[in-house]
């Protein structure tokens, strides 16, 4: 049987790259620029499956002209809202995705996120690198508590049960909106939000962990936050497409919102300038996931599916409509 020839749309971690290369025929993208619709079709006319990352999409315009020899796409991330499913299945392409293996590290990071916004971690490290820190007095630097407040969960699937377990170290009462509750040992006291308002009223701290779907698209808007407690801290480890940009601005430069933390942002790496200008904004470069043990973890399960999938076996993670 020929080994199986792979589009690879992105230079993943060395560990990853090796084992991709001993395994499979690649044709892979040594720029590491995220690759267009022209690019993808270019690239894949003879490869057998392709695996790509969050940073490519695959619309139904795409997925309709892919060459018939594309039998699966496989995507080095958790979410696959870059992915049009039901196209994929029209053409009966299979899907995996990668959960699971990042869910620490992003959990890890929301906490970071969380905490930096809070007690206002950028302005402070700001002023103290531009030589600015003269002297210490009771009034500077002033942040929001966090141990004991009440922390809103939108989304409580794996990380956002993780965020919550890590909340618990701070004594935060749990609360969460979600699809339906969770019953999940260790967090029998969280409390479930069948409605939206109903959650955003407790939110002093809110914590975004779900997908980007068409009910979540602009979640957080002026609406919204009207309803969030005066002072409340946002922070968004998720999809940036779930925040309206230009609504947590306002909110945030008229102290409605006390500090937003965000690893991740709708148009990224091209976030919204306005932010930049924000001190109570504490930002990341969407790195989630960003560990050598949690990248190669995501690398080995994209070819532990494609494996399976070329050996005729189920897959770990297959995407379904």
């Amino acid at each position: 049987m020929p080994i199986p020839r792979l589009l690879v749309t992105r230079v993943f971690p060395p560990d990853v790259m090796a084992r991709l290369k001993q395994d499979y025929d690649t044709v892979t993208n040594e720029d590491d620029r995220p690759l267009n619709h022209d690019d993808i079709l270019s690239l894949s006319q003879n490869v057998d499956a392709i695996l790509c990352a969050g940073t490519e999409r695959f619309d139904r315009a795409l997925i309709n002209t892919l060459p018939e020899n594309i039998r699966m796409i496989a995507t080095y991330s958790v979410g696959y809202d870059h992915i049009d499913v039901a196209a994929a299945a029209d053409r009966g392409i299979k899907l995996s995705n990668t959960p699971d293996v990042l869910t620490d590290a992003t959990a890890d990071v929301a906490f970071l996120c969380l905490l930096g916004a809070a007690r206002m971690a950028h302005s402070c490290a700001m002023t103290l690198r531009a030589g600015e820190w003269a002297r210490w007095t009771a009034g500077e630097f002033l942040g929001v508590h966090v141990t004991g407040k009440r922390l809103g969960i939108l989304g409580m699937g794996r990380i956002g049960q993780a965020v919550a377990r890590r909340a618990q170290g701070f004594d935060m009462q749990i609360h969460y909106h979600n699809r339906r509750p969770v019953d999940v040992p260790g967090l029998e006291n969280a409390v479930f939000h069948e409605t939206a308002d109903s959650f955003l009223g407790i939110c002093d701290f809110l914590s975004i962990n779900c997908g980007l779907s068409e009910e979540t698209k602009y979640f957080i808007n002026d609406d919204s936050i009207a309803k969030m407690p005066d002072n409340a801290v946002i922070v968004n480890t998720a999809r940036g497409g779930i925040i309206e940009d230009a609504a947590l601005i306002r909110a945030l430069r008229s102290g409605k919102i006390a500090a937003a933390g965000l690893d991740v942002f709708e148009n990224e790496p091209h976030l919204n300038p306005d932010y930049l200008d924000l001190d109570n904004l504490f930002v990341l470069p969407h790195i989630g996931s960003a560990t050598v043990e949690t990248r190669n973890a995501m690398g080995f399960m994209c070819l532990d599916n494609l494996d399976a999938f070329f050996a005729g076996r189920p897959m770990i993670s297959e995407i379904t409509p």
